[in-house]
């Protein structure tokens, strides 16, 4: 059986929907009427890793905002940004299971899950074509209440305060935290014994970077005499 490596992207999204809808009948229907779903993803320049989203079906919506993230929002980093993680992405498992949910009870926004849980993974399989598996998760409503960086996230919604493109780049700003925790998590996956200040420093570089980046291109195409939220930016 092919790698995921191996495949086209329509090929190997259609192996996990395949591969999700082999299993029991009286399995899939619990999971059904319990609220669970799943959602694939994958970054556009890389054949791998393959994200498994597990959520609720009452957060549809939030999962189709971070598949927009992994999916668009990555393609428009700079290059640098994305070369930062080759060698992590590289060595990352080729199927990794994000437990999508509201928030931990800890308080954290994720978490690298020492083994898998999601029982639909917890095993090999031949239709997911022998990838390696990891899981993680990502409590979304903390990290869009998270500041990542205070001092500058405080100042650059000050300055789109009085203008009309506030929520969206609020939503934008969401988005490239989500990729922040997602790369920090894959991080930690792909090497985990690698310190924990290492790994932050990257993440939050790689969103201090995209959000800098976002910015200097949507103030480069936007007129700052029409729309005022960019009033004060020159």
């Amino acid at each position: 059986m092919n790698s995921f490596e191996e495949d086209s992207v329509p090929s190997a999204s259609r192996r996990i929907d395949r591969y999700l809808k082999s299993r029991a009948r009286r399995i899939r229907w619990s999971e059904w009427l319990s609220g669970k779903r799943y959602q694939t993803a994958r970054f556009a320049d890389r054949a791998r890793p393959w994200y498994v989203i597990a959520h609720s079906v009452r957060d549809a919506a939030k999962v189709r905002e971070f598949a927009f993230a992994i999916e668009q929002d990555w393609a428009g980093v700079s290059e640098r940004c994305r070369q930062a993680y080759d060698e992590i992405l590289i060595g990352a498992p080729g199927l990794i299971v994000v437990e999508y949910r509201r928030r931990n009870l800890c308080g954290c926004l994720g978490h690298r899950h020492v083994v898998v849980k999601e029982k639909a993974f917890t095993e090999p399989h031949d239709a997911l074509g022998g990838a390696s598996v990891g899981e993680l998760d990502i409590a979304f409503e903390r990290v869009e209440s998270w500041q990542a960086l205070p001092l500058s996230d405080t100042a650059l919604d000050t300055k789109f305060l009085e203008g009309s493109r506030l929520e969206e780049f609020r939503r934008q700003q969401f988005r490239l935290r989500l990729l922040s925790v997602l790369l920090h998590e894959t991080h930690h996956l792909a090497s985990p014994h690698e310190p924990e200040s290492a790994v932050r420093d990257k993440s939050l570089a790689f969103y201090r970077e995209a959000l800098a980046s976002y910015v200097e291109k949507t103030v480069g195409t936007l007129s700052l005499t029409i729309d005022r939220s960019f009033s004060r930016f020159g």
